[in-house]
């Protein structure tokens, strides 16, 4: 039954969702990258009909920030299709006053919309707390913080080298919390061991929420005509961020452990999920493992910011198909079947030993009645 049959008796499903009070009108967000890169190209995700818009990280000192190019490397599969997207982009080189003019211009113009700042500083709490003054002031909804990005500024123990380290992480998040009252979401690396570590420590120092994953630090591969790895920048690269489809088998299997850290420990927290999002299947396979909003970035640089109409109209086609009226409704329901390797193995045991204790209870004498039993089941 398509949406447009639907019994007028029966409510019709809806995108719409609240996040740590931030009213979305669905679940599908831009995440912090290029495409959020500037006010021209937020306010047309908005007109396009995105849920939400994290920009471009930003910085107090832009001077600092550096870009070169080449800097995107593709994998294609065999039919062509790129499913792997490496990228050693660094965040904003654009000027912070600038920014703040825009966010405000943003705002002015569309002030229902959801605007996020994604923010990034060094181990300076002035620093973070001058930074979410000024965005706060501007009028943005939220704070996302940057502790994620896998390359770039490593010696200013910024992005993923302040993320990978729990301790220090909650120390800044702490920071920032301090200092503002807006929701708080933190950007987490997958380069990690276990990702419920710096989870724990964002929620434990107050974020109202994480995101996750950010890229995986990576090598697209080697140019077997040159022998310099790609992206190649005067006759040199360094690892990058790794992103696009290939990606999502891990972004899931982070999300449900954070999921499942969040359940048992944190449970009015969100989580904002990331990695591989290009169809509605997709975010669908995120919220069953928890997520709360999904993020996409490569895939609006794959396929436009046209997207999130076919991702809205999947989405909605995949909640009629289960009688779903709401995200909430779903949310988080296929996380009661993941489980350890030993209760698999318990498990299977003991449905083998009840067919084999069936199988050995067949006689021919009752043989009509034990078939018809187990047609019954």
């Amino acid at each position: 039954m398509s949406l447009s049959d639907r019994p007028l008796s029966v409510p019709m499903p809806t995108l719409a969702t609240t996040v740590d009070g931030l009213k979305l009108r669905n679940p599908f967000v831009i995440a912090s990258g290029p495409p959020g890169t500037n006010a021209s190209v937020i306010s047309r995700a908005f007109r396009e009909g995105w849920g939400a818009v994290v920009a471009k990280t930003v910085s107090l000192d832009a001077s600092k920030i550096i870009n070169v190019s080449p800097r995107y490397a593709k994998l294609h599969a065999s039919g062509g299709e790129v499913v792997g997207w490496e990228n050693i982009e660094l965040i904003s080189d654009r000027a912070l006053d600038i920014w703040i003019d825009e966010f405000k211009r943003i705002k002015d113009a569309a002030p229902d919309c959801v605007l996020i700042a994604s923010i990034m500083e060094e181990y300076r709490r002035e620093a973070w707390v001058e930074l979410v003054g000024r965005c706060e002031a501007a009028g943005v909804d939220a704070f996302e913080l940057n502790f994620s990005c896998p390359h770039g500024l490593p010696e200013r123990r910024m992005g993923s080298a302040m993320g990978e380290d729990p301790e220090l992480l909650e120390e800044v998040a702490g920071w920032v919390r301090a200092a503002t009252a807006l929701p708080v979401w933190a950007k987490l690396t997958p380069n990690v061991t276990r990702i419920e570590e710096p989870a724990r420590a964002a929620l434990r120092a107050g974020c109202n929420g994480v995101s996750a994953i950010n890229t995986i630090r990576s090598i697209m591969g080697v140019n077997l005509d040159t022998l310099r790895p790609e992206p190649t920048v005067e006759g040199h690269s360094t690892p990058g961020g790794y992103s696009s489809r290939a990606v999502k088998p891990i972004a899931l299997r982070m999300n449900a452990e954070i999921a499942q850290l969040i359940r048992s420990e944190f449970p009015r927290a969100s989580l904002s999920g990331i990695g591989g999002i290009e169809a509605g299947a997709d975010a669908a396979e995120f919220i069953l493992l928890g997520a709360n909003t999904v993020q996409v970035c490569t895939g609006v640089m794959k396929h436009g910011y046209g997207l999130v109409g076919r991702l809205r109209d999947e989405l909605l086609g995949f909640m009629e198909r289960h009688g779903f009226e709401s995200i909430d409704q779903f949310r988080g329901h296929s996380l009661q079947y993941l489980t350890s390797h030993s209760d698999l193995v318990r498990r299977q045991a003991a449905r083998k030993a009840r067919q084999a204790a069936t199988d050995a209870a067949w006689t021919a004498d009752n043989v009509i009645e034990q078939a018809a039993a187990l047609a019954r089941e």
